[in-house]
């Protein structure tokens, strides 16, 4: 082989590598957005039972072609406390067993030597789905063409991979080099920094599979270089988990003793094999004869799955060992008080369909906060009683903060492959969290009313504050149509927000119309009387924020 058929094969391998790293991508992306609702509601069920958390976290990435995208997603939840600890490691678990459904994607493209290859017959799919992209209008469409595109382009780039092997194979200076490689710890280690390195176990393993076919390595070397990936793909949650929060560095922490765990024991039984003069290579060849592609992918499914049966049993033990390492930091109560988010987290930008979903329930859990605080200001007007002021303000302080965070997160996530309902509902939130904040500052003038009303020794009328009771109530029911139509897309419960803001408007214009004749009567001061129809005016401009919130159903439904 001559210095030009070496470079060329150099840059061929190059291109294999960066076009599987592409195609994975590609993949998971519009895997993930075609599938949004199903993933969303997967990991509603992580609580039932470990089993089905180790099915969850199989399932959701086998959809998204990516265990990385999985954990980190897991670590958000964590993180944002919507996922305890022993839920997240069923699915970090389940995870690495789904994550082995590429390499056996990559042997399946390896059969057919003597026929069509089904490497090329799957590889076509790229022009089908490039087909697809340039022509179709529906989104879904689309999503569907950039799957088939991946998927194709995945197969390119293994041909790419394996003939440029295929080269380096013929070298006897190569082989002889690579045969050096025996160590099962040096192995492991290279297989770790390489994926480390592309981030990726995914395009180690369809690697290891192809250098095997090729016979540029032996199988045993493949299989310990596959274990190493294992370790290695555990450098992106690490990353995910050193920012965030002590539960979510717990998770990431989890995910890499899990991973070191099943390499451990798999290199102990290794080398009491090898005592015996016997290896994984020898048990996988006779398992699978004639087939290296599938000695090997079948390899990193069963030691993904024993890993599994030995660490489960074992995840409350880990749990409190993980706790133990990484110490819960005593603070002070002026040092936990701060706002924060309650349920979306930085790392959901990498799974956006997930992301959309817990936008949404932080703009619920705003819009409740909002409700509070708007109750809690009436209480005060009505009984001149303080007792509820530095929850009342801590709540304002968090309305503030909610308005200027979230309003950056949405953006964030908005530069994201969105299906286009997720689109369509992100461009509302904008105007949801302003109308929401707006709720605050109304319920914060009512407070400033009751101060002007305790500075001057003065209070409402048990009339006034009857009627003051009775539009709190109503705006509440208000409240509830407007939470329901906003969570499940309820028209019908947006047309009975409606109605019940018509009678707001009615018991507004009556109070207003009362007040005229308490005033005539001597039973109420102008001064009241100028805090009363104030707060009624605020209150009415609650309710119609409120009906703002509900009909941005309209916009996406």
């Amino acid at each position: 082989m001559d210095g030009v058929q070496i470079a060329t094969s150099v840059l061929s391998l190059v291109a294999g590598v960066g076009i599987f790293l592409i195609a994975c991508s590609m993949m998971s992306a519009n895997l993930e957005a075609l599938g949004s609702g199903k993933l969303k509601a997967l990991f509603a069920k992580t609580s039932k039972s470990k089993l089905v958390g180790v099915g969850v976290g199989a399932a959701a990435t086998a959809a998204i072609q990516s265990s990385s995208a999985t954990t980190v997603m897991v670590i958000g939840f964590v993180n944002a406390g919507i996922m305890t600890l022993a839920q997240a490691s069923t699915v970090i678990f389940g995870a690495n067993i789904g994550t082995t459904i590429t390499g056996q994607l990559v042997a399946l493209g390896m059969f057919g030597e003597n026929s069509v290859s089904s490497s090329v017959i799957f590889a076509s799919f790229a022009g089908i789905g490039a087909f697809i992209l340039a022509f179709a209008k529906k989104d879904k469409v689309r999503k569907v063409g950039g799957i088939l595109a991946g998927f194709g382009m995945l197969f390119a780039g293994l041909s790419m991979m394996s003939g440029a092997m295929k080269y380096f194979s013929e070298l006897d200076s190569v082989e002889n080099f690579l045969a050096k490689f025996s160590n099962p710890f040096l192995l492991v280690l290279i297989g770790a920094i390489f994926t480390a390195v592309v981030q990726s176990s995914s395009v180690m393993t369809s690697m290891a599979i192809t250098m095997v076919v090729t016979g540029l390595i032996s199988l045993n070397q493949g299989i310990y270089i596959t274990m190493g990936s294992n370790i290695g793909t555990c450098i992106t949650a690490m990353i995910a988990g050193l920012t965030s929060t002590k539960n979510a560095k717990r998770t990431a922490l989890i995910h890499l003793i899990f991973n070191v765990s099943g390499v451990a024991v798999f290199m102990l039984i290794g080398l009491f094999m090898q005592l015996g003069g016997v290896d994984y290579g020898f048990i996988f060849s006779k398992m699978f004869p004639h087939a290296p592609q599938l000695q090997l992918s079948m390899f990193h499914t069963v030691f993904n799955l024993i890993t599994v049966i030995i660490v489960l049993p074992l995840t409350g033990l880990l749990v409190k060992f993980v706790t133990k390492i990484v110490p819960d930091k005593k603070t002070s109560a002026k040092e936990g008080a701060g706002p924060h988010f309650d349920f979306v987290e930085e790392h959901m930008l990498k799974t956006p369909p997930v992301a959309v979903q817990q936008t949404k329930r932080e703009i619920l859990g705003m819009a409740h906060t909002a409700m509070q605080n708007f109750e809690i200001a009436c209480g005060i007007a009505c009984t001149l009683d303080y007792a509820k002021e530095a929850e009342f303000r801590a709540n304002e302080t968090k309305l503030d903060y909610l308005n200027k965070e979230l309003a950056k997160f949405i953006a964030a996530l908005m530069k994201a492959d969105l299906d286009e309902k997720d689109r369509l509902y992100l461009s509302t939130a904008f105007r949801t969290i302003t109308d929401l904040e707006r709720v605050g500052d109304y319920a914060e003038n009512i407070v400033e009313y009751a101060d002007k009303l305790r500075d001057a020794n003065e209070k409402f009328s048990a009339e006034a504050v009857e009627e003051i009771t009775q539009l709190k109530n109503l705006i509440a029911a208000l409240f509830e149509k407007t939470v329901k139509a906003y969570t499940d897309t309820d028209k019908k419960a947006l047309k009975e927000a409606y109605a019940i803001e018509e009678k707001v408007d009615e018991l507004t214009n009556l109070m207003t119309e009362n007040h005229i004749q308490r005033v005539s009567g001597g039973l109420c001061t102008p001064e009241v009387g100028t805090q009363y129809l104030s707060l009624s005016s605020n209150a009415e401009r609650v309710a119609d924020h409120y009906i703002n919130v509900a009909k941005t159903i309209k916009s996406y439904s």
